[in-house]
């Protein structure tokens, strides 16, 4: 036992299989005796540390898109009736002082976290799987239980961040249980069936977290996650976060998918601080470094842009101060371009529109015609996250692919009315064509649109205007902003 230290002092990445239980398996929880006897060497740690807390994040818990709850009250009960064994039961205490205290910090920090929306107060198997191995070893606790969300996995970190905060401020001994299952696509015979990205999700997850490099977390794309039907992500980095900058002695246990799920159980000791292990605030230095600039020949335009998804991606922030941005990649130009480009970016209003390609292809596009915001740089900042993240045509883009992108900005012109098409010029003008409510724009000097009637007819198409419909035309110019050619 450690005497006379407060925060996190340690965690396990574990499962939560009913099956493991043998008033659930019958059995057949036999078939994954190292699971369970890694489960027993994990509440065997547990007991060793001795917690007065035990935080679970659980995937079961109350979920929402974009809220992180974490259960109220002075205590909850549970029990297993839905697996078929109703005598498996559990009444937990709560660390109410923790609740009411990380409440009040996730408001300060702007964290959309607390309380409310309570769905259901009985335990769900999440939590209660891990219960049932602690108790068999440690009973000396209260309880903290909280969800996942569909929010960006950096915020998840954000939220362990707090917890470990809420622990120190409050003297809390506390001990972090992530629960969650890997991928459930592992088998062709399993009851969720086979693909290939589950057993490539597994053996990367177990190389993650059996090594504890937990910046990693961030790289897994959602689109292979969702394809590994994976349950536990959210939960393993919310464990990270709150293991952030701490020393670890980590044992990698056991992984077994006799079933078809995947189960891994990982512990994480804690034996001192190191810096190195501050993984989110690594990947922000390294945004801000513009370590994920692809190209040199990217001007000011285009490095606003990149430095706005990248933010977004990697680390779930939000950019909004343009003037602090644009000084910062003026930083080194002689006052005269500095000016002129601060001038250009921070003084005039435009729309503007952020393009992203990827090997040749399109990748992304979202942009604004008249201004929205009170500068350029402002309109490119928000539209380079909507390219990457919100482009319907599209995944959003994650982590790996940013350094593979092309990146372009085409500020543009007021737009002008035209009272018919021999005003336009494919390469020089852009196109907004109109009908009643609805509304199509084009870019000027697209690969692949080489005349006047090629244009109207995409632009009508993007709108939902049919052939016969009444049109009126608009046309702009474009200042386009990309890579410099050697």
């Amino acid at each position: 036992m450690i005497e006379n230290e407060y925060g996190i002092l340690g965690a396990c990445m574990v499962p939560h299989p009913p099956i493991i239980l043998p008033e659930v398996g019958r059995g057949e929880e036999k078939k994954i005796e190292a699971t369970t006897a890694s489960y027993l060497a994990a509440a065997q740690e547990i007991a060793d540390l001795a917690p007065d807390l035990i935080i679970i994040s659980s995937p079961h818990a109350t979920v929402y898109a974009d809220y992180f709850h974490i259960s109220p009250g002075l205590h909850a009960a549970g029990d297993l009736s839905r697996f078929g064994a109703g005598e498996v039961r559990f009444t937990e205490e709560y660390d109410h002082e923790a609740v009411d205290l990380f409440s009040v910090l996730a408001k300060d920090s702007g964290l959309s976290a607390g309380t409310a929306g309570e769905r259901e107060p009985a335990l769900d198997h999440g939590t209660m799987i891990p219960l049932y191995f602690i108790r068999k070893k440690y009973t000396n606790y209260k309880l903290l239980r909280i969800g996942i969300s569909g929010l960006p996995l950096a915020d998840h970190y954000r939220v362990g961040q707090l917890l470990q905060d809420v622990c120190l401020r409050l003297q809390r001994r506390a001990y972090f249980v992530g629960s969650g299952d890997l991928s459930h696509k592992m088998k062709e015979d399993g009851p969720y069936g086979f693909a290939p990205e589950g057993p490539k999700y597994d053996e990367r997850i177990m190389e993650v977290m059996g090594s504890g490099s937990f910046g990693e977390l961030f790289d897994f794309p959602e689109s292979f996650c969702k394809n590994a039907a994976e349950c536990g992500h959210r939960s393993f980095v919310m464990m990270a976060g709150a293991l952030d900058g701490m020393a670890l002695d980590i044992r990698k246990l056991t992984h077994e998918a006799t079933f078809g799920v995947g189960y891994g159980v990982c512990t994480y000791r804690v034996n001192g601080t190191e810096e190195a292990r501050r993984f989110l605030k690594r990947r922000e230095e390294s945004v801000n470094a513009g370590e994920h600039t692809a190209n040199a020949g990217e001007d000011c335009w285009v490095r606003l842009a990149r430095r706005s998804l990248s933010s977004k991606i990697l680390t779930g922030k939000t950019l909004n101060d343009a003037d602090g941005i644009v000084r910062e990649l003026t930083k080194d130009m002689e006052s005269t371009e500095q000016e002129r480009i601060r001038r250009e970016l921070l003084e005039t209003q435009a729309g503007a529109f952020v393009s992203l390609h990827k090997h040749g292809a399109l990748r992304g596009c979202i942009g604004t015609f008249l201004p929205t915001t009170e500068c350029v740089a402002s309109e490119i900042l928000q539209n380079a996250v909507s390219a990457a993240l919100h482009d319907p045509r599209f995944d959003p883009v994650d982590a790996s692919e940013i350094g593979e992108l092309e990146i372009h900005v085409d500020v543009l012109s007021t737009p002008e009315r035209i009272p018919d098409r021999s005003l336009l010029d494919v390469k020089r003008y852009g196109v907004i064509v109109t009908s009643g409510h609805k509304r199509g724009l084009l870019l000027p000097d697209l690969d692949g649109v080489d005349t006047v009637d090629e244009q109207i007819s995409i632009a009508c198409r993007k709108a939902g205007i049919r052939p016969g419909e009444e049109i009126s035309l608009q046309r702009f110019e474009v200042i386009r902003h990309e890579v410099k050619k050697a």
